[in-house]
């Protein structure tokens, strides 16, 4: 599989396709750390990220904000003392779509930096 994180994000749309639990599975190996959560009937992927102090963790969350607007994706983002919990998926499809596999992969190579 390629490097998710070479990959930039497509324009997605209503109607677009939903990834086939084939793909979601081989994608899933590729961001080990996240999991699968659903909510209001919309799977999502999920992972949270601890830090030392809240500055860490707010300076993580603006990376990962300028991240989002420069791919035009955009994920929800809990800033809390010592962690930070990123939610990623696809609001038009009401679903997970690619992008949100190569938002994954990029939110890690922030973190690991």
């Amino acid at each position: 599989m390629s490097d998710l994180t070479q990959e930039k994000c497509e324009a997605c749309r209503v109607g677009a396709p939903q990834v086939s639990d084939e793909e979601m599975k081989e994608l899933a190996l590729a961001v080990p750390d996240w999991g699968f959560e659903t909510r209001d009937d919309v799977l999502q992927l999920e992972r949270v990220y601890s830090f030392d102090n809240f500055v860490d963790a707010i300076a993580f969350t603006n990376s990962v904000g300028e991240l989002a607007e420069s791919e035009g994706h955009h994920p929800a983002l809990l800033t809390e003392w010592g962690k930070v919990t990123v939610t990623w998926w696809s609001h038009k499809i009401r679903g997970l779509h690619r992008n949100d596999f190569i938002m994954a992969a990029k939110t890690d190579q922030i973190f690991n930096g």
